[in-house]
């Protein structure tokens, strides 16, 4: 169950009634595939998805078996639930295979319950747009789902990874993800200061004001003073942008703004 996606969002629905007023008139409207086995968190995702793309089409199913629902519909986004299986799994190729199938256009991201980041890489290698895992504020998924709805790539976990420092070994990398590593090493530190750097990578952890100030020893007030700096830097206008548009230069360089698509306003 994705706990973290369930706290102040309830709802229950098949089809939402953007689908049916968009069936009923005949139009094309953008839509998006949620597929996840548990019914809770699968309506959910739905009722958060309509809040933040009003006028969307929003389809959701428990498999991949009922994919051909949607056929006929403009897909821009298929939301996919790992469901705890490795990347590897025959299960998971199968589904994949199934989307690429009936909608070779629309991206694919996965739900996650995990943030192991040798499984995103792998993912990311695989094609997948956009991890995103139960352990993301909601304000962070939603940057994130605007800016693989533009065209980027969503993938906290690496940034976290380099931000944390962790030493652990892990498999053997190949160049390609060694010079991703670097570039995202370089991305967390470039024009900011020592401090600014270390506000950052906790910002990109998802923690609060409250909790960078306590974890790095600062007030409050000197936190907030970083995160303007930051942002000024970033030519961010809050706490959202500042991670999408780490986010965006890490994949790749490109300014993907999710306001380039009107859609998505």
């Amino acid at each position: 169950m994705k706990n973290c996606w369930v706290a102040n969002i309830l709802g229950s629905t098949q089809v939402s009634n953007s689908a049916r007023t968009a069936r009923r008139t005949g139009r094309n409207v953008p839509t998006v595939i949620v597929i996840e086995h548990s019914t809770l968190a699968r309506t959910t995702v739905v009722k958060l998805l309509e809040g933040e793309l009003a006028g969307w089409n929003f389809i959701d199913m428990i498999s991949t078996e009922s994919l051909d629902r949607a056929l006929g519909t403009e897909v821009r986004l298929v939301a996919l639930d790992l469901a705890g299986r490795g990347v590897e799994s025959i299960s998971l190729r199968d589904d994949l295979a199934a989307i690429a199938t009936r909608f070779p256009e629309a991206p694919i991201t996965l739900l996650s319950d995990t943030d192991d980041v040798n499984i995103a890489r792998q993912a990311l290698k695989m094609g997948i747009r956009g991890f995103f895992s139960t352990s993301l504020p909601i304000d962070i998924a939603l940057a994130g789902l605007r800016l693989v709805l533009a065209g980027g790539t969503f993938c906290p976990q690496l940034l976290g990874a380099v931000a944390n420092g962790s030493n652990e070994p892990g498999p053997a990398r190949t160049e390609a993800e060694k010079s991703l590593d670097d570039r995202m090493q370089y991305l967390a530190i470039a024009d900011f200061t020592p401090r600014e750097a270390d506000v950052l990578a906790e910002l990109q952890s998802g923690c609060s004001n409250k909790v960078i100030a306590g974890k790095l020893n600062l007030s409050g007030h000197t936190v907030k003073m970083h995160l303007q700096h930051i942002m000024r830097k970033l030519q961010a206008q809050n706490r959202t942008e500042v991670v999408a548009r780490l986010v965006q230069r890490a994949a790749g360089g490109q300014d993907a703004s999710p306001s380039q698509d009107p859609g998505l306003l």
